[in-house]
């Protein structure tokens, strides 16, 4: 089995907005006591200790938007960003059995010749994962937006598995969705496909792409590390399970409801939207994680 981060999509939201009504209207939620969401432990193992990030890029990327990753990366073990931070909200996932996940950037590939093509099956993604290393690792295959890959923006913004055998290595996948369905996958930054054309959020590091593919990294490095198995926390079928992040689908900030995507903070100085730190005077903005000592969705903000 390997572990599927389907994107609830702001789209799928605000359709669900849209059939119910005012149901989701902020004055009728703040009436409803929420029940707790619960992540079932399942027993498998978790990854905790220092984990060794490596970075496959398929097809072209500039030196600008790696370096919004790498710094996104970096900025989830920094203790030097200012609060509100990416760190702190990677915490969270120390609240998880067995301590904290400490994240160092490993190896770089660069495979810009689009080797493969530019339509990928997930057997490709596998071939460009197995480029990465092997111990105490997690390989990351970034795809340009110009690449197409078997299910993306028709059920999932990025995936996380794990090689078969013995030695099970976890591995993941994040597409580029600037020209393909930013509306899915760079949601807030972009309009959505269905309900309310309301005003998109300006991305932080002002590239709408790769600012949706930090919101998509965020979410499967934390299924990775707390579920990279399919044995470690989720609820759901094994199949298709919510995870940490996106059990808590569309929530940035406070007061969040399908299609608002909360409370966030504002720089003064252009406009954009975020709500962590990170290093190089970075600024980012970070989903919402399940926290297992609370039981409930937590926003930095």
């Amino acid at each position: 089995m390997d572990s599927i981060y389907r994107f609830a999509t702001p789209s799928y939201l605000l359709l669900l907005f849209l059939l119910v009504g005012t149901a989701f209207e902020p004055s009728f939620a703040a009436l409803v006591k929420q029940q707790p969401l619960v992540l079932k432990y399942h027993n498998g193992a978790l990854l905790k200790g220092e984990i060794t990030v490596n970075l496959i890029w398929y097809g072209h990327f500039t030196p600008a938007q790696r370096s919004i990753i790498v710094d996104f990366i970096q900025s989830l073990s920094s203790a030097a960003s200012p609060t509100p931070s990416a760190a702190s909200w990677w915490r969270t996932t120390s609240k998880y059995k067995g301590g904290a996940s400490t994240l160092i950037v490993g190896k770089q590939v660069l495979v810009e010749n689009y080797s493969l093509g530019k339509s990928l099956k997930n057997v490709h993604i596998a071939a460009l994962a197995s480029k990465g290393g092997l111990l105490n690792a997690i390989n990351i295959v970034l795809t340009a937006k110009d690449v197409v890959v078997d299910g993306f923006c028709m059920s999932r913004c990025g995936t996380h598995r794990s090689t078969p055998g013995k030695n099970r290595v976890p591995y993941a996948w994040v597409g580029n969705s600037e020209t393909q369905c930013p509306g899915q996958c760079a949601w807030p930054f972009h309009q959505p496909i269905y309900g309310p054309q309301t005003p998109p959020l300006v991305a932080p590091n002002g590239d709408v792409g790769v600012d949706g593919m930090v919101i998509t990294l965020a979410t499967v490095l934390a299924g990775a590390v707390t579920n990279p198995f399919n044995n470690g926390y989720f609820q759901g079928p094994a199949t298709a399970p919510l995870e940490a992040v996106s059990a808590c689908p569309g929530m940035f900030g406070s007061g969040s409801y399908p299609g608002y995507p909360g409370q966030v903070l504002v720089d003064k100085a252009t406009g954009a939207s975020y709500n962590a730190h990170g290093v190089n005077g970075r600024k980012y903005l970070l989903p919402a994680m399940w926290d297992p000592q609370t039981s409930a969705c937590f926003t930095l903000v």
